[in-house]
């Protein structure tokens, strides 16, 4: 999706209409269209489908830390941590 001007692009950086979800190690998986996830503390994704990318390669995000800060823009389908926090932007 293109960015059709600079409004549009400030409600993507700022979680647009849909918002966001966030989650922790206890939530279990879940599953939506997240165009973005950002890490406020450091954390550790467990498991991930990334809906542009080879499964081999979002897997190369398993099993890392992620120190606290961090902003990955991806098209995530299915995201959970092994410890942590993420906030995801939902599409």
């Amino acid at each position: 999706m293109a960015i059709e001007n600079v409004q549009q692009l400030l409600l993507e950086q700022l979680g647009k209409n849909p918002g966001t979800t966030i989650i922790n190690a206890d939530s279990g998986s879940v599953s939506g269209n997240f165009y973005c996830v950002h890490f406020p503390i450091e954390s550790v994704i467990h498991s991930n489908t990334v809906t542009d990318m080879a499964s081999s390669q979002s897997n190369l995000l398993n099993s890392q830390t992620y120190p606290a800060g961090t902003t990955l823009f991806l098209n995530f389908a299915t995201f959970k941590l092994t410890s942590g926090l993420a906030i995801l932007y939902k599409e």
